[in-house]
């Protein structure tokens, strides 16, 4: 055999944006000893994942999910199966599946480890340029607010040399104006959740022209203050008043840890340390929207190195199915204090998975964000 090319990723970036699984699949049974190969997504509520070459056959098994979970290679030496993360920059995509003739050595898996790296990047490429990957993701048909919403978010995680980030919005099929968004430029993670007033289709776009408006100051160099104030101005000249966002945004400097916030409405902030959760006591300023030229004052905290800052929307902490008690007054702390020694992919879901038991079998009536930051450590 002639000598294996060095990377996968030209062959890729030559290929259709749709193609890309079958690409990897002829890059493998042509240059290393595979008998087959499944490329595997996540579906939107992060509890599944669904085959794209093969995609009559079952979900991904439990080894598939551990692989997930974890981040890291699996390798199963009696099936000679080596199951491979497929992340971009933190972002959970999904799983490729390679099925050798030999038993996995480790170089031979850290060359696989290569060929998927650069297929999660490529899929992050083109998912803008082919519906193929999102029909699979999807288990069932969005709402149109829904569509809006999900195209709307940054990602489900980030990580960085000082942080790691990760946020889960629900139920994924329909929406109702919850949302999250960020971005990291230097050592300034910004860090906004996001309520639109009312539900359906009217709670999305209020949401959508919120989170643009930001991004549009924010993109031109304006700091957190001028964010909010520029949302707010676009909400109020489109409604009048009628209608609004509350907000928290926050920027974070990733070197220090100081926190720079603008309380304006009902998502809320707590931080965990060592089994200890405390809240974070802000000022609160009216919604993004309410009034004509409103104007926004920053509040500051600070992290700790190790600190885990969590932020969730009312859906979470004011939620009380059935006339129990809002599921923030003691439920949250519970599942919080489980999410311990879980990364923040990991406790997002966990969070999600406590409040819909807490709902018993009831739908829930608003939607629900959680995001979870760890700030690692300061500069050395």
């Amino acid at each position: 055999m002639s000598a294996r090319p060095a990377s996968v990723g030209s062959f890729l970036r030559q290929a259709p944006p749709d193609r890309l699984p079958e690409v990897v699949a002829e890059h493998l049974r042509t240059w290393f000893p595979v008998a087959g190969t499944e490329v595997l997504l996540s579906d939107l509520t992060l509890s599944s994942l669904w085959p794209v070459l093969e995609p009559e056959t079952p979900p991904g098994s439990a080894l598939e999910q551990r692989c997930f979970g974890s981040q890291q290679p699996v390798t199963d030496a009696a099936l000679r199966r080596v199951l491979l993360p497929l992340a971009t920059w933190g972002d959970r995509i999904g799983v490729l599946r390679v099925d050798l003739t030999e038993a996995p050595g480790h170089e031979l898996v850290t060359e696989l480890t290569g060929v998927a790296d650069e297929l999660a990047l490529a899929l992050r490429a083109a998912d803008k340029d082919t519906d193929r990957y999102r029909q699979i993701v999807r288990r069932q048909r969005l709402t149109m607010a829904a569509e809006l919403q999900w195209d709307l978010l940054p990602g489900r995680s980030l990580t960085g040399e000082r942080f790691r980030l990760a946020g889960q919005l629900e139920p994924a099929y329909a929406m109702y104006g919850d949302h999250y968004d960020w971005a990291v430029t230097d050592d300034r993670l910004t860090l906004t959740v996001l309520n639109g007033q009312g539900d359906g289709i009217e709670a999305a776009l209020l949401t959508t022209v919120a989170v643009n408006a930001m991004r549009n100051a924010r993109r031109s160099g304006a700091n957190i203050v001028e964010q909010a104030e520029l949302a707010s101005d676009a909400i109020y000249s489109r409604h009048g008043g009628t209608s609004h966002v509350a907000t928290l945004l926050l920027e974070i400097d990733l070197s220090g840890g100081t926190v720079e916030a603008v309380d304006a409405g009902s998502p809320r902030a707590l931080i965990a340390h060592e089994g200890d959760i405390r809240p974070v006591t802000l000022e609160q300023q009216l919604p993004l929207g309410m009034f004509g030229d409103s104007r926004y004052e920053t509040q500051k905290f600070q992290l700790e190195s190790g600190d885990r800052l969590l932020v969730v929307s009312d859906g979470v902490h004011a939620a009380a199915p059935g006339g129990k008690a809002a599921y923030g007054d003691s439920a949250l702390l519970t599942a919080l204090r489980r999410t311990r020694l879980q990364p923040p992919t990991e406790a997002v879901g966990t969070v999600i998975r406590a409040l819909r038991d807490y709902h018993a079998g009831d739908d829930q009536e608003d939607d629900a964000v959680i995001v979870c930051l760890d700030w690692l450590r300061g500069t050395a």
